[in-house]
This record gives structure tokens, sequence and C-alpha cells, in this order.
């Protein structure tokens, strides 16, 4: 069993529609020293890797700009279908990466794939917060609206769930029941979403949080970013 707590390597399907970066994320991955990775498929055609290779892959690699056409409407279809979706492109304009923070899934710039690519890879399979410096940069030149107000109790639950605990054991922590738990959860997004500031993903969910001051990033065992640095 290797790092990411699975038995076997996390599949990941590649749409992509040029062959170099294609073989780049791949000598990426093959030089991973857990072999944590495998991937599965690839091809120029979002509809076509998903009928194809990508239909039963863990996470799905996918470019924003596929011959020429953005397509961050198809980015929220995914993850509603409930693809676990990293995002990486050059296209890293604040509104890019925030429109696909809030659509569900990961952002990865292109510049940053060579240190991160795997990362992001495992931590999103494993719904772990892993939150890239362009993700972050974006998060915190967020204006759109102010902070939102948590409860002491919403904030507790989301403190124990960011430290990795399951909702069911975060329910036996503090007394609630693991429907009391996600109600917490669901309600702290939802304060986000009232706000104009969605968090779909639990990354993005902390991301804001940290940013915001309402969770401390030394609170969270094995929060992994590079952006909350002084």
């Amino acid at each position: 069993m290797g790092t990411t707590g699975l038995a076997r390597a996390i599949t990941v399907a590649v749409v992509e529609d040029h062959g170099v970066v294609i073989d780049g994320i791949r000598s990426w991955i093959e030089r991973d020293p857990g072999r944590r990775v495998r991937m599965v498929g690839s091809g120029p055609d979002l509809d076509e890797v998903l009928a194809g290779p990508g239909a039963d892959a863990d996470v799905l690699l996918v470019d924003l700009n596929l011959r020429g056409t953005l397509i961050v409407d198809r980015i929220g279809e995914l993850t509603a279908a409930g693809r676990k979706v990293v995002v990486f492109s050059a296209h890293s304009e604040p509104a890019n990466v925030l429109a696909v923070i809030d659509a569900g899934a990961e952002f990865l710039d292109k510049d940053e794939s060579r240190e991160h690519c795997v990362e992001t890879i495992v931590a999103v399979a494993g719904s772990r917060p892993y939150v890239t410096p362009t993700s972050a940069g974006a998060m915190l030149g967020d204006s759109r609206s102010q902070r939102p107000a948590l409860s002491e109790q919403e904030r507790t639950a989301l403190l124990l769930w960011f430290q990795g605990m399951t909702k069911s054991s975060v329910g036996a922590r503090m007394g609630i029941s693991e429907a009391t738990v996600k109600q917490y959860i669901d309600r702290a997004r939802a304060k986000y979403a009232a706000v104009g500031r969605r968090a779909s993903t639990k990354d993005a969910l902390l991301a804001r949080a940290i940013h915001d001051g309402l969770i401390r990033a030394d609170e969270v065992n094995g929060y992994q970013s590079r952006a909350w640095r002084p």
C-alpha cells in the first residue's frame, strides 16, 4: 500500500491537445518515487476521453483551452456528475482560476505543473486539501464580498473535518449526529455561496476559511500550500 492509503495507484486520464504536454505529464508521473499515479489514457477531445479511457479514471486532468476554446462551462458539468477534476492551464488569470474553483475543481498553472502535478492529483483523488500558489493567489485577491460568519459549532465541525476526521468521527467527538455535521459543513458552503464566493470542494473551503481567518493553517495537520507562508 502506498503513501496515499490506497491499495492501487490512482488513475488519471488527461485531456490535452498537445502531445508534448502529455509526454511531460507522463514523465512527471513516472518519476514519482511512490508510483502513486498511473495514466490510463489521454486525448484532445473531452467527450471521447470520457467515453473511453477516462470513463472510470479516479481523476481527470483537463486543459482549460482545447483547440482554441475555453471550456470553463464544462468543468461544472463534470464536478456536478461526481468527477474529480484538476484543471491545468496557462490561462491563469484570476477570473479563470476562481471560475474553476467555484465549479468545484482544482486549478494548476502549467508553469507549476512540474512541481505540483502529482501532488495535486493525489490530493484531489483523496479529497484532501492541496492549494497551489496560483489558486491561493486568486483566492487571496478575491474581493467579491465579505467574510461570512460561522457559528462556533460550524467552525469546530469544519476544523475537525479539515484535520482528516470523517463526518461520523466528527459527530462522535462533538456529541452530535453525522447528519448534523454534514449540515454544518453544507451551511458553511451556503454562507460562502451567498456572498458570491463558492467553495464546492474541501480544499477550496479550507483555503477560504484560512484566508478569512476562520481557521489557522497551523491548526490543520498535513495542510499543503505554499501560499500561507509569512
